[in-house]
């Protein structure tokens, strides 16, 4: 990739400007003129205001630069633009730098020639919105820039035609669909979906249409959709002990890192209610062995204080821990432990450090000529640009990479009536250098969750504490280009947890998946009474990209295991640990405080796993401290499972067809053992979808033996023999317009709308609405080829029916597999009797 630069532009057009602040004035940087400024001749929000930029030449821009909250927005001409930031501006005199975003959800680097600049909101409600200098930086290299615009433009096309295509084979316009097809080069689904839409739509080949299903999941296509059913958790219990048959005591507040290669479980320090721990223990999984590495690392050499609410991080490069923050007992060093300590960092004590709180920096290695060795890296890392002594916050480890990041957590000071909070910060391991990264949209916190996906080098930030106030707002920190988004300022109205705090997270960047685990709610929104609930689920949220929100689910309990016995699960807690093995897709979780069990726990502060003097908070006391060791995995729905889904739907169409075509006893056993069959008779759903095929065949004129057709005349007695509960009866309509499709009455009418744009409304003289047909849905030359000639031309309505089957049927597959979602019709919008088509990103 070419070297970005400043990219040289021109004002395109603004919003009415005020006596001679001109937008050229932004083109200059002259800070000292007062003039030298673009200036609205409104106040916000009486009036949208806005500055257009024209660059010299097509660029891809990275940067602008310097009002308070604004927009920015990106396009090839200045008609058609997209949003590609919204953020807000210091209110002091030092120019600020804004990534901007160039590439799109897919992941495709797009071009740009005009940007807008949107003021929201100044700094001072009595001011009008000025903007003093503008400078922007990108690659405006001919070769590279000319590579991007292919390559977009080509994206741009595959996706309209993709759409087109879905388009026209909904509406029976096979030749030209398979015209297109043959002419581009262009895939609008998996093979096997081809064939199944041949087999189900136009042949109507019931056998060939189930085994091609069995063959989608063989093939993995749907993959995605068990990935995105909602997981039972299946928990077990871990007896292992070490070789004195001894276990980690009670505690909470520790520190867990895995080492995924070995197997090795580390844990550290914690609470126990009494006194702060600084034993050291690993546990072998594949062994199922607790080991005891030290029964206190304060007597080793270099080795960390007794401590809690910590936090340690492995490197699977050097196979080295990072520990980092504590809340211990009483906090303040004695001088000779503080002169100590400044030597063991290779720092010479010469006096001049008088801070009570440092915040020691260690290292730990678990493998090499060091084996077993503490190295104390820092005796102080807010003395060299790193946090503060801190508790309560964040740290992952990008281990390619070799930077960790450090996260919120409460500022140790001594003073507890003011809360104090650290800010993010990156330490970079090959030069052991710490920085303080930019941050302003996210508050600063403490008993927050931080996730790093490797592969998209995004951080996850949410929930946590701040003062008074529990979090549930979510952000999106991409390294890269140090940009942050917010992706729900509050995740519980969107379908996620209640605001939490001593939640634990972990991740999975291969599933694209982020695990949460229950923690301390408030009772009510805006109420101070702090509750453990003995029902608060644990969470999953899946998100296909890191900047875009993604989906909440509920992890559903293991309530029953296999054999009828009821599943042992953990109580519920804070303040415990986990750690997640993505190779095993395993989750491991210790200890942890459970409250007052069965009780509300109320008030507990932020610190309730450390000890101190009078000045630090009272404790809670009558706590449960644990000492159990759990495992957990997510069990998804089985692919014979969703085949079954699937087939149940395949059957309930040939089911309907039979009632029109085949004598009633015959559509009646088909019911009652081919139909039957894929029922699942424990869900409620499927049962009452099943009850209601029974009404469609009462009113469906049928065929009997002679072939004359005549009302269903079923004896009660079978009735009740297949089912408990009478049907319900579904009156067919007579005419041609009314004609009966695949829904059940209880189905969205929505769904059909697709169909019904196969018509349109004229207005007679009268005033009255006449509908007559766009398309005639008939049978297409493509279909006459694929049809014995024993058989009749599929109707328009059976078509619709089965093409509803099909598209129903698609939601099972991945997207990758499958035509585009959505419709070309919602892609146009009737403005001014003008068709206008939406950017379809």
């Amino acid at each position: 990739m070419p070297p970005a630069q400043a990219i040289t532009y021109a004002i395109a057009g603004c919003s009415e400007h005020s006596g001679n602040y001109v937008p050229e004035n932004i083109l200059v940087d002259t800070p000292q003129d007062p003039s030298s400024r673009w200036s609205g001749a409104q106040q916000l929000p009486t009036a949208k205001q806005w500055v257009l930029l024209k660059l010299e030449t097509l660029s891809v821009v990275k940067h602008p630069c310097n009002m308070r909250e604004f927009r920015v927005y990106v396009g090839l001409n200045s008609h058609h633009m997209m949003q590609v930031l919204h953020t807000q501006l210091k209110d002091d005199t030092t120019n600020e730098t804004f990534p901007l975003k160039h590439m799109n959800s897919e992941g495709i680097c797009f071009p740009t020639r005009y940007i807008k600049i949107v003021p929201v909101s100044a700094h001072g409600m009595s001011f009008h919105i000025s903007i003093w200098y503008v400078s922007i930086s990108g690659i405006a290299d001919p070769l590279y820039v000319d590579n991007i615009r292919s390559r977009y433009e080509e994206y741009r096309e595959t996706v309209v035609l993709r759409h087109v295509l879905k388009h026209l084979r909904q509406r029976r316009l096979l030749t030209p669909y398979q015209n297109i097809l043959a002419r581009s080069n262009i895939q609008v689904e998996h093979p096997i979906v081809t064939a199944l839409h041949s087999s189900l739509v136009l042949q109507g080949n019931w056998t060939d249409s189930e085994a091609l299903l069995s063959e989608a999941s063989s093939a993995g296509l749907l993959d995605a959709y068990i990935q995105c059913c909602q997981p039972h958790s299946q928990w077990k219990r871990l007896h292992g002990v070490d070789a004195d048959g001894d276990t980690p005591s009670k505690r909470g507040g520790h520190a867990m890192a895995l080492d995924p290669e070995n197997g090795l479980i580390y844990l550290l320090g914690g609470w126990d209610g009494q006194k702060s721990l600084d034993d050291f223990w690993v546990y072998d999984v594949s062994a199922e062995r607790w080991r005891v590495i030290s029964h206190s690392t304060s007597i080793e050499k270099n080795g960390p204080v007794a401590r809690s609410c910590h936090k340690m991080v492995y490197d699977t490069k050097s196979g080295c821990i990072y520990l980092l923050g504590r809340l211990g007992d009483g906090d303040i060093l004695k001088p000779e432990d503080h002169q100590e300590l400044l030597r063991r960092a290779g720092e010479v004590p010469d006096g001049s450090r008088s801070t009570a709180y440092c915040s020691e920096f260690y290292r730990y290695h678990t493998r090499g000529l060091d084996v077993g060795k503490w190295d104390l890296l820092s005796f102080d890392t807010a003395s060299s640009g790193g946090p503060p002594l801190i508790f309560d916050h964040q740290m992952v480890m990008d281990c390619e990479a070799q930077i960790l990041y450090v996260s919120g957590g409460r500022v140790v000071d001594g003073d507890w009536e003011s809360p104090k909070y650290s800010g993010m910060y990156s330490y970079n391991v090959r030069t052991s250098k710490w920085k303080h990264l930019q941050q302003p949209p996210i508050s600063p916190r403490s008993g927050h969750s931080m996730v790093l996906d490797p592969m998209l080098h995004t951080l996850f930030i949410f929930a946590g504490q701040r003062d008074d106030k529990y979090l549930s707002d979510m952000y999106a920190y991409d390294i890269a280009s140090n940009t942050v988004t917010e992706l729900f300022s509050n995740f519980s109205t969107s379908g996620g947890p209640d605001a939490c705090f001593t939640q634990r997270a972990i991740i999975d960047g291969q599933l694209k998946e982020i695990y949460i685990f229950c923690g301390l709610t408030r009772a009510q929104p805006g109420c101070a009474l702090t509750i453990l609930r003995a029902d608060t689920p644990n969470w999953v949220y899946q998100y296909t990209h890191p900047s875009k929100p993604g989906k909440w689910t509920k992890i559903l309990p293991e309530v029953i295991r296999e054999g009828g016995e009821p599943a042992e699960v953990p109580l519920p807690r804070y303040a415990h640990q986990v750690v997640y093995d993505e190779g095993m897709k395993r989750v491991f979780m210790h200890g942890g405080n459970a409250g007052e069990v069965n009780t509300q726990v109320e008030d507990v502060e932020t610190e309730v796993e450390g000890s101190g003097d009078e000045d630090r908070p009272s404790r809670v006391s009558k706590e449960t401290r644990l000492d159990d060791f759990w495992t957990m995995k997510l069990l998804r729905a089985a692919p014979e499972e969703i085949i079954r889904r699937a087939k149940y739907q395949v059957r309930q169409q040939q089911f309907r067809e039979m009632c029109e075509e085949q004598p009633a006893v015959k559509a009646l056993r088909f019911l009652q053992t081919q139909v039957s069959a894929v029922v699942d008779h424990t869900n409620p759903e499927e049962t009452s979808v099943f009850r209601a095929l029974l009404g469609h065949l009462f009113s469906t004129p049928i065929a009997i033996d002679d072939g004359s057709p005549e009302s269903i005349s079923t004896p009660k007695e079978t009735v009740a023999g297949l089912l408990e509960v009478p049907p319900k009866k579904r009156s067919r309509p007579n005419t041609p317009d009314e004609a009966w499709t695949s829904r059940l009455d209880d189905e969205d009418e929505d769904e059909m709308l697709m169909f019904d744009a196969s018509t349109s409304a004229a207005v007679t003289s009268s005033g009255q609405k006449r509908r007559h047909a766009v398309l005639l849905m008939e049978e297409d030359p493509e279909e006459t080829a694929l049809r014995d000639t024993s058989t009749k031309p599929l109707s328009p309505e059976r078509f619709r029916q089965r093409t509803e089957v099909f598209e129903s049927l698609l939601q099972f597959v991945g997207e990758d597999g499958k035509q585009p979602m959505g419709s070309l019709l919602d892609m146009v919008d009737v403005v001014s009797d003008r068709f206008v088509l939406e950017a379809m990103y």
